[in-house]
């Protein structure tokens, strides 16, 4: 038998807030939100969807737990490290759990585009961790996680989901204005801008990078535990990393893995020569005039 709870988030058509479309239960406690006040001492880890974000949020863990791998078994990541502007019925939402957490609450992620951030994370000067994987790849990893994670609905064939996501018209919004807006955001506050294929490259580089921005001093065997912890591997077998934990009404593992493939260049296995043509183009157009620039390849 479905639960009330499946039946009130399986498959809904998305709502607009802000001109950004979201799921209808987040959009349902916005207020609750838009009127989170942040603290001083607060991280926020900010990804576009399918950027890497429990990636981040792991080593991120690990870092602030000395890299104690029993601590970060703890509990499921997304208990770990609230997702903000999380709702859904019968739980607690996101802010709610961020309320419960005594100062040092340390981190919460988002996939929120910089205008739709609760002001008081700006007002606060908070530490925010940035991660931005190349539009293509993330294209496709959400092309599955739509057809696994039932809160979305239908993507349809990969060609009209790729037009969608082209379009905006998938939750979160426009990959380009996202990515785009963060990077200009990061000349006026502390953000570390990172990239996933960086990560994927050098990852010890990366995560001593996440280090001396937290301020963070950690011996060469903690953070080579680090490593070993959070790569794609280790994270794929980790319930408490991999999404398992989430009941089956959320996510069906069967129609595809939260942790699909966590590589870089998936995106030619998926993309015909024609969706590829036409994809640059409009690439190009909308990054015009930005400084910005990823890796669709490593």
């Amino acid at each position: 038998l479905s639960s009330p709870k499946m039946e009130h988030s399986s498959r809904q058509e998305l709502e607009v807030i802000h001109e950004i479309p979201l799921y209808r239960p987040f959009v349902e406690k916005w207020a609750q939100v838009e009127s989170f006040q942040a603290r001083p001492d607060d991280l926020l880890i900010s990804t576009y969807p399918k950027s890497g974000t429990t990636w981040i949020s792991e080593i991120v863990d690990m870092i602030y737990n000395n890299g104690d791998e029993e601590k970060c078994k703890r509990d499921a990541i997304f208990n770990r490290v609230p997702f903000m502007e999380m709702s859904c019925p019968g739980l607690l939402s996101g802010t709610e759990q961020l309320d419960t957490v005594p100062s040092h609450r340390v981190y919460t992620i988002t996939h929120l585009p910089v205008q739709l951030l609760p002001v008081s994370f700006w007002e606060q000067d908070c530490k925010m961790i940035y991660l931005a994987r190349n539009a293509k790849d993330v294209a496709v990893s959400y092309y599955h996680f739509y057809q696994m994670a039932k809160m979305h609905p239908d993507p349809g064939t990969w060609d009209e989901f790729l037009g969608k996501f082209m379009a905006g018209k998938v939750a979160y919004g426009s990959w380009y204005d996202h990515v785009k807006g963060w990077w200009e955001k990061k000349k006026a506050y502390r953000i570390l801008y990172m990239f996933y294929e960086d990560m994927k490259k050098d990852p010890k580089r990366e995560i001593e990078k996440v280090l001396q921005f937290l301020g963070k001093d950690l011996k060469e065997e903690v953070v080579n535990k680090i490593l070993h912890h959070t790569s794609f591997q280790e994270m794929k077998k980790n319930p408490t990393a991999n999404y398992e934990m989430m009941p089956t009404w959320a996510m069906d593992h069967s129609v595809s893995p939260f942790m699909r493939k966590g590589m870089s260049g998936d995106w030619k296995n998926y993309f015909t020569v024609a969706q590829n043509e036409i994809f640059d183009a409009h690439y190009k157009e909308q990054m015009k005039g930005s400084t910005f620039k990823c890796q669709m390849e490593i």
